[in-house]
């Protein structure tokens, strides 16, 4: 018995030098990665349609009989000459080869955090497909958020502003929610589309902390804060928060509100904005009967529907991993993910009617 505690006590030492060891390497190697800047990353770019077509020929293949699909394949590469014929034909005509031109929609995601992150790589997407896209094409945001920093989200509306500033139609579908922050973004688009039980709105700021004050009084400790203007610092977590402080930060928290609605109401011109304002949500079929979002549908469906019509490119700027990320030694980085995904998990079971 004396020899399993002995082995427990070196183990339990052995583990714990391990893992300081690798905390202070990570923690340097960590510090000594240069920023990630546009070199660091490449776009990824993928053709809808052909996915499609590559999974109804596997599902053919496995369900189909063998003399139905050969002759398939053989009524395929006739369809496939006469179309190589009708090409080469308007080939000779410029205006007939123009007016055959489809329409492109340009698939984006954005998966938004507490933080909404995913701005980094919006920016870097947006850029790109504005380089081609026109005003006879289409950008599909496939959004889902429950809202967070109100700069953050403040930005990442205002990537989507560029692409109304271009004339190109933007819709943005939500699957799942796009609440607070979230429909700050959404409410951008020509059309929103939502999944009927997609969470939708809270149009509304709030902001919560704790104060430790009479906690540190009854032990003894002094908490002191020095500031220069008057409203440097208004509520604190440590000190005492007067009156006067809490009514300039609840002032805050208005004039941040009146901003939202202004917003929204900006962009949806037909909505109620004073009677949807409230920071409540409303699932999708109540959503489109508040003139909240405008159809209702999955985004799956939503891009079927357009690869019969369009060629439907998805787009997604990507970041080179790092040494230290393949090693997954990165500790400061997946810390700071880690808390950052807490929090917005936290957030997103805030934006429920459960």
């Amino acid at each position: 018995m004396e020899f399993l505690v002995e082995y427990g006590t070196f183990l339990l030492k052995a583990v714990t030098i391990v893992v300081s060891i690798l905390i202070v390497v990570g923690g340097i190697i960590s510090l000594s990665a240069r920023p990630k800047s546009q070199a660091d990353g490449e776009l990824v770019i993928k053709k809808l349609n052909d996915e499609l077509d590559d999974h109804k020929e596997q599902l053919e293949d496995a369900i189909l009989d063998k003399e139905l699909l050969k002759k398939m394949a053989k009524d395929k590469k006739k369809e496939e000459k006469e179309k190589e014929k009708t090409a080469k034909k308007a080939a000779k005509s410029k205006a007939e080869t123009e007016s055959e031109e489809k329409k492109r929609v340009f698939v984006l995601d954005f998966d938004g955090d507490i933080k909404a992150s995913e701005v980094e790589l919006l920016r870097h997407e947006i850029s790109a497909i504005l380089t081609m896209a026109t005003p006879d094409d289409e950008v599909v945001v496939t959004l889902e958020s429950g809202g967070g920093m109100v700069h953050s989200y403040g930005l990442a509306s205002s990537q989507l502003q560029r692409i109304r500033d271009k004339k190109i139609p933007l819709t943005i579908c939500v699957d799942k929610v796009a609440a607070s922050g979230g429909y700050m973004m959404a409410c951008l688009a020509d059309k929103i589309v939502a999944a009927p039980f997609a969470i939708i709105g809270s149009i509304g700021v709030v902001a919560q902390l704790p104060n430790f004050n009479r906690l540190l009084k009854k032990h003894d400790v002094d908490f002191e804060l020095f500031t220069a203007g008057e409203y440097k610092r208004t509520v604190t977590m440590f000190g005492h928060n007067s009156a006067k402080a809490k009514d300039k930060f609840q002032s805050d928290l208005e004039d941040t509100h009146e901003l939202f609605k202004d917003h929204v109401g900006q962009y949806r011109n037909n909505l109620n904005v004073e009677a949807v304002a409230t920071g409540d949500i409303w699932y999708g079929q109540q959503a489109l009967e508040n003139g909240l979002i405008d159809q209702i549908g999955t985004s799956d469906q939503y891009l079927v529907d357009a690869c019969e019509q369009s060629d439907v490119f998805t787009v997604r700027y990507e970041y080179k991993k790092t040494l230290q990320e393949k090693l997954g030694i990165a500790v400061q980085h997946g810390a700071e993910s880690a808390f950052t995904r807490l929090l917005t998990a936290a957030n997103n079971r805030m934006q429920s009617k459960s």
